[in-house]
């Protein structure tokens, strides 16, 4: 089984979504049948990446709300994280571009450490306080996963992935992604946010039972009657 995800390394509800399928992978018996593979998604391509300002007052400012309700906003969001084993700190967030970072995902799925990376990243952001566009950062994070130093310096100084980034989120536009977590499970069944373990557990479920390999037994007929199949005519 295949489960796509797009995502974004700022956007909290991803972080804790990604916490609530893995808690749902490991209530599923057929997990290690399962291949996750991340998407790129950018909430806003255009962020300007502005170390030692506070994020309140940019949430203040792109909703047109007040810096109390963008605190409030953030707290309700922390609670919701710690929930599931999170501890945000938005107090020290640093707004930032996600360009950079979402490349270094890339080339860490090529050595087989996307979800490793993903991970890193989303901590280093959301409870850290780390800069995820500075790119000496991203080579200590890098280094972290066991990267090698020569290729994360070649790929942050240069444009290796963006083409990669790119595509990621044209596939969102053409299957309608408008907001982040969304999972797509065998490129047939879609899952919109941060839902529940339990609705990621029934899905797992419903997508083996359609998809999973036919296992042909011998059977010895005796009786033939009337019956229904198993697409449901009778």
């Amino acid at each position: 089984m295949k489960v796509e995800i797009w995502s974004d390394i700022v956007c909290p509800f991803c972080y804790i979504g990604k916490r609530r399928f893995e808690a749902a992978l490991q209530q599923f018996a057929h997990a290690e049948e399962v291949e996750v593979v991340w998407h790129s998604f950018e909430l806003d391509s255009n962020t300007q990446t502005a170390p030692g300002e506070q994020l309140y007052g940019r949430l203040a400012a792109k909703y047109g709300r007040s810096e109390a309700w963008a605190r409030q906003m953030c707290a309700d969001m922390t609670q919701t994280a710690a929930e599931v084993g999170l501890n945000f700190n938005f107090d020290i967030a640093v707004p930032a571009n996600t360009f950079r970072a979402h490349r270094l995902v890339h080339l860490a799925a090529q050595h087989g450490k996307q979800d490793a990376a993903k991970e890193r990243l989303f901590k280093a952001y959301l409870e850290e306080g780390l800069n995820i566009d500075d790119v000496a950062t991203l080579q200590t994070l890098a280094a972290e996963l066991g990267l090698g130093a020569e290729e994360v310096s070649h790929t942050l100084a240069s444009d290796a992935f963006a083409q990669e980034v790119r595509h990621d989120e044209y596939q969102a536009q053409q299957i309608g992604v408008r907001g982040v977590p969304f999972f797509v499970f065998n490129d047939k069944y879609a899952v919109s946010g941060a839902q529940p373990s339990e609705l990621f557990q029934e899905v797992l479920e419903k997508v083996y039972e359609e998809f999973k390999p036919a296992q042909p037994k011998a059977v010895v007929p005796l009786a033939e009657g009337p019956a229904c199949g198993l697409d449901g005519t009778c």
